[in-house]
């Protein structure tokens, strides 16, 4: 399924546990790995210290290759490696693109971001702008297993949301995993600035289980069951609590935000859960 997984890798708590999580997937399925670590210079820094960028070309290389030294010794795994000039969220989607990667692993912060929120981070940036699939870790790596059985899909009916279920199934099938749907009623009032009735509510109701029964007969046609659940509330907040108390291991979304909105992640739900849950998040292209 994901033959070729790039890392952004800068030897951070988060990028190492990105690399981990990715590991333990491909020993378990297979595929390749190929390490990128960016490195991003400054014109005035350097104009003032120029002995930097060798040295912090040389540290990159020497991360590299200690890194690819333990993932043949830990899991077996062979990994190419590349230390590139330049920002760093730019040389992680030309490098995807180059190599023609089926997905991209990241932490939710790098090593100058870790007090950050995601916005504004190289993350966000390669989210926005990848080419493929975009996996974001923020778990301890003690936690980390590349198998995932239970799996959340918030599904609003977009197309957005359809890949993203569509792309559960599929990785349903490789571990066997349960599958939870979630649709998130909006707050009425805040939607139109007017309390509901009884009526209204019914019928937010029906167009909430409308919409989960086509989650249901999407995962029919690939051969999967799944489970549905409706909440209402602030769709990130309960996408996040929903996925806490399933304890799902692994959070599946489209890449912008429910119902179609034909924005950038900045400032949209996935922004919101990529920030706030404990699990890995898959971003689907």
């Amino acid at each position: 399924m994901y033959g070729t997984i790039l890392v952004g890798f800068d030897d951070s708590e988060f990028s190492k546990a990105a690399l981990i999580e990715v590991s333990n997937w491909v020993k378990r399925h297979g595929g390749k790995v190929v390490l990128v670590n960016a490195v991003y210079f400054d014109e005035e820094e350097f104009s003032i210290a120029p002995e930097q960028r060798e040295k912090r070309l040389e540290l990159g290389k020497n991360i590299c290759i200690q890194k690819r030294e333990m993932l043949s010794s830990e899991f077996g795994i062979e990994a190419e490696s590349l230390v590139c000039e330049g920002e760093p969220p730019e040389v992680i989607v030309d490098i995807a693109r180059e190599k023609k990667a089926d997905l991209i692993a990241m932490g939710t912060y790098g090593r100058k971001g870790l007090k950050r929120l995601l916005m504004g981070s190289v993350t966000s940036r390669v989210v926005v702008n990848a080419p493929c699939d975009v996996l974001v870790v923020k778990k301890p790596c003690s936690e980390c297993t590349g198998e995932y059985k239970s799996i959340l899909v918030p599904f609003d009916g977009s197309e957005f949301s359809k890949k993203a279920l569509n792309r559960a199934c599929e990785l349903s099938k490789i571990d066997d995993s349960l599958i939870t749907a979630l649709y998130v009623i909006p707050r009425y009032e805040e939607m139109v600035e007017f309390f509901r009735s009884e009526s209204i509510k019914k019928s937010l109701l029906r167009e909430a289980q409308k919409i989960t029964d086509e989650a249901k007969g999407t995962a029919s046609s690939h051969g999967v069951s799944i489970k549905t659940e409706i909440q209402e509330g602030h769709a990130g907040d309960e996408i996040i609590k929903t996925a806490d108390r399933l304890e799902n291991d692994l959070i599946v979304m489209g890449s912008y935000g429910f119902r179609g909105v034909n924005k950038a992640i900045m400032g949209s739900t996935a922004e919101r859960v990529i920030i706030n849950a404990s699990c890995p998040i898959l971003i689907v292209r």
